[in-house]
C-alpha cells in the first residue's frame, strides 16, 4: 500500500490525468487508504477557489452590463440590443455553475462585486449617476428576461 501512495504522489507530478483517474477509482471502491490525500486536498481547494472566482466574474459582467444597459443614455440606442445579449449570455452561464452553496457566496460578495462593476462602469462611461448601493436583487440579478427600466 505505502509504495502504491508514492507511485500515485510522483504519478501526481508526472501526468495529472492519469493520477485523477486513479484517484477516482481509488474512492469508487472505497480504497481510502491508497488515496494520495495530500495532493487530492490541494486540488479539491483550487477547485473550490477556481468555481468561486468563474460566478463571482459572471456576477460582476452581468452587473456591469445591468448598469451600462440601464444608465449609458448616449449609447443605449446603439448597444442596447447587444448590451441585452450579454446579459443573457452571462446569466445563462452562471446558472449552468450555481450551486445553493455558490449562490450564497455571491450573496455575502455582492456589495464588493457591485462596487468593483460600479467602478468599472463609471471608469468606462464617465458616469456620475450610478446608485451608490446595487439597486438590483439577487433574484432581478439572476433572472434571464428580468431588465431595469431605462431612465
Amino acid at each position: 500500500m505505502k509504495s502504491h501512495l508514492v507511485e500515485l504522489k510522483y504519478l501526481y507530478e508526472l501526468d495529472y490525468n492519469q493520477w485523477l483517474e486513479e484517484v477516482i477509482n481509488l474512492l469508487k471502491n472505497h480504497r481510502l487508504d491508497q488515496i494520495d490525500y495530500e495532493n487530492l486536498i490541494e486540488e479539491l481547494e483550487a477547485l473550490g477557489r477556481s468555481e468561486k472566482s468563474a460566478v463571482k466574474s459572471l456576477l460582476l459582467q452581468i452587473i456591469i452590463h445591468l448598469l451600462l444597459y440601464q444608465f449609458w443614455q448616449l449609447e443605449r440606442e446603439r448597444n442596447a440590443n447587444h448590451w441585452a445579449g450579454e446579459i443573457i449570455t452571462f446569466r445563462v452561464q452562471l446558472e449552468d455553475r450555481l450551486t445553493t452553496n455558490l449562490k450564497n457566496y455571491l450573496l455575502s460578495e455582492l456589495p464588493t462585486i457591485y462596487q468593483n462593476a460600479r467602478l468599472i462602469v463609471q471608469r468606462k462611461t464617465q458616469l456620475k449617476n450610478l446608485p451608490e448601493n446595487c439597486p438590483y436583487s439577487s433574484e432581478e440579478l439572476l433572472n434571464k428576461t428580468w431588465f431595469p427600466p431605462v431612465e
